[in-house]
C-alpha cells in the first residue's frame, strides 16, 4: 500500500512477513494461520487503490418510480364523524372484550369444535375467506336466494369469538391478511365487519410489524370505504368508525384517528 494511502487507511493490526515452507501454494485452503494472513497479504496486493463504478448514463436519464402511500385515513362525511365521547367507550368495550378473551383463552383452547366444523389450513386464504364470510357474501349470491348448498354459517357474533380464540398467533395474522385483501375489492359487509372485530380482539399486543402494517392499511381502506357511501348508512358507517377508532386509539396509531366532532 502506498504512503499516502496508508495513512487513509491505517492498518489496525500490526502483520509483518509471515515465515513459510517454500512448498508454500496460495491457490489451496491454508492450514496454519500464517498462511492464512500471507492469503490474505496477497489478496490485499491484487486489489487495485480505486475502483470506479461502470454507470450505464442512459439510466440517469429516466425518472425514477416513486409509490407514496397516504400515512392518513380520509376524514368521514360531514355529521358522520364521531364524538370522543364515543371513541373512548368503544375502546373501553373493546378492552373488556379483550381482558374476557384473555380470561377463558386457555378454556376455550381446550374445547373441542363440533363435528361439523372445519377450520380451513393456515395458508388456505380461498378456504378462510368463505369459512369466514359464508359461501353467500364469498360468491355473491342473493341472500334471497333459495340455494341449499350454502353451507354453515359461521358469521354470528357468538360463533366468531368461539372459533377465533384457538386460532394460533401466526393464524390470526394470516386470516386478517385474507379478509383485507378482500375487503380491498369488495364492499363492506355485517360479516366481515364481525370477523375483523373478533381478528383484531385476538391480536396480541405488542403487535409484530407485519400486524402493524395490516392495521393502518384496514383503517385506510374503512375510511375510504366510508368516503364513498353514498346512501350514507348509519349502521355501516358506524361500523367502519368502529374500526378506524380501535386500530387509531386502542392500538394506538394516533395519527390515523378521526377528529372528535
Amino acid at each position: 500500500m502506498e504512503p499516502g494511502l496508508e495513512e487513509l487507511m491505517p492498518r489496525l493490526l500490526p502483520v509483518g512477513d509471515c515465515d513459510l515452507a517454500e512448498d508454500f501454494d496460495p491457490t489451496v485452503p491454508p492450514r496454519t494461520p500464517q498462511e492464512y494472513l500471507k492469503r490474505v497479504q496477497i489478496e490485499a496486493a491484487r486489489c487495485p487503490d480505486v475502483v470506479v463504478a461502470q454507470i450505464d448514463p442512459r439510466k440517469l436519464k429516466k425518472k425514477p418510480t416513486v409509490n407514496i402511500s397516504i400515512s392518513g385515513c380520509q376524514p368521514a362525511p360531514e355529521g358522520y364523524s364521531p364524538t370522543l365521547k364515543w371513541q373512548q367507550q368503544q375502546v373501553a368495550n373493546f378492552s373488556a372484550v379483550r381482558q374476557s378473551l384473555n380470561k377463558h383463552r386457555n378454556h376455550w383452547r381446550s374445547q373441542h369444535l363440533d363435528s361439523n366444523v372445519t377450520m380451513p389450513k393456515s395458508e388456505d386464504e380461498e378456504g378462510w375467506k368463505k369459512f369466514c364470510l359464508g359461501e353467500r357474501v364469498y360468491s355473491e349470491i342473493d341472500a334471497l336466494s333459495d340455494n341449499e348448498n350454502l353451507g354453515i354459517d359461521y358469521t354470528k357474533a357468538n360463533t366468531i369469538l368461539s372459533l377465533s380464540v384457538p386460532l394460533l398467533k401466526a393464524t390470526v395474522t394470516s386470516v386478517l391478511e385474507y379478509l383485507i385483501s378482500w375487503f380491498g375489492e369488495k364492499k363492506f359487509t355485517p360479516e366481515l365487519g364481525r370477523w375483523l372485530y373478533a381478528l383484531l380482539a385476538c391480536l396480541e399486543k405488542p403487535l409484530l410489524p407485519e400486524a402493524h402494517s395490516l392495521i393502518r392499511q384496514l383503517a385506510r381502506r374503512c375510511s375510504e370505504v366510508r368516503a364513498l357511501e353514498e346512501s350514507k348508512n348509519e349502521e355501516q358507517i358506524s361500523a367502519l368508525n368502529l374500526i378506524i377508532c380501535l386500530v387509531s386509539r386502542y392500538f394506538n396509531q394516533r395519527d390515523l384517528a378521526d377528529e372528535p366532532s
